[in-house]
């Protein structure tokens, strides 16, 4: 079993950045790649980017350019940096961790970009 708590969301003007956190628990060494999605109202849930333990990267298109993932495997720990909010980034984003071929995630955390 694998525990992923995230924190970091909150609002933020258009323009500005946000950074997410989410911290791993349990069954840590099983962890292979981790990852972010998100979900706003009446859309489904997609892809924000993902991170394998070996620290390759894989971005949505809408996110190219302004969102940085990274993780610290020491710290079991891994982070959205969000830069040049927009208003259309606003969602529920979730953290994710893929451990033995079972996906986990997290409660979520409510990301809005308004001014």
């Amino acid at each position: 079993q694998v525990q992923l708590v995230e924190s970091g969301g909150g609002l933020v003007q258009p323009g500005g950045s946000l950074r997410l956190s989410c911290a791993a628990s349990g069954s840590i060494f099983s962890i292979g790649a981790m990852g972010w999605y998100r979900q706003a109202p009446e859309k489904q849930r997609e892809l924000v980017a993902s991170i394998t333990r070996a620290g390759s990267t894989n971005y949505g298109d809408s996110v190219k350019g302004r969102f940085t993932i990274s993780r610290d495997n020491a710290k079991n720990t891994v982070y959205l940096q969000m830069n040049s909010l927009k208003p259309e980034d606003t969602a529920v984003y979730y953290c994710n961790a893929n451990a033995r071929y079972l996906p986990y995630w997290g409660q979520g955390t409510q990301v809005t970009v308004s001014s």
